[in-house]
């Protein structure tokens, strides 16, 4: 049996404004919960979530603002915020890129995520415990074990 019953797709997000839309066609590469300083600072919480997705199942409305960051990794990163209310959507998202991230909270309905694991922990938040059983990496994680964990999730 699932952990996670997925909705039916496709599914529908926007930034706080709605300035900027966007339609999910398909069911996401992984779902996982960001620790590290940026994701912090980015959702002005305990972490960022980040929702990989193909890029070919997802359809953007309007026409986000960039600005590059560069993230605890050393790597820089494309983000991407709607220009009147400054939500950010996305990050990863290029010309070419074959996956790319939404920030999960943008979701209209988000209720049927579940992580599949936390990323970049040696930086969380002391308050936020992780569950022994949960996939949890210091820093850059096995993205490959993150996605079968997800796929054992949602039953594929």
């Amino acid at each position: 049996m699932p952990l996670v019953k997925l909705p039916r797709f496709p599914v529908h997000g926007a930034c706080q404004c709605g300035h900027i839309r966007y339609r999910l066609y398909a069911a996401p590469v992984v779902f996982y919960l960001c620790h590290c300083t940026h994701c912090q600072k980015q959702s002005s919480s305990a972490f960022g979530e980040s929702v990989k997705v193909r890029a070919s199942d997802v359809e953007v409305f309007g026409e986000p603002a960039v600005f590059m960051v560069t993230a605890d990794s050393g790597k820089t990163k494309r983000c991407e915020f709607c220009p009147e209310c400054g939500t950010r959507l996305f990050h990863g998202r290029f010309v070419g890129a074959e996956t790319f991230n939404i920030k999960g909270g943008t979701l209209d309905d988000a209720s049927w995520l579940r992580p599949a694991g936390h990323i970049w922990t040696a930086s969380k938040q002391a308050f936020f415990v992780i569950s022994p059983d949960e996939l949890a990496y210091p820093a850059d994680p096995d993205y490959a074990k993150l996605s079968e964990r997800w796929r054992e999730m949602i039953g594929t």
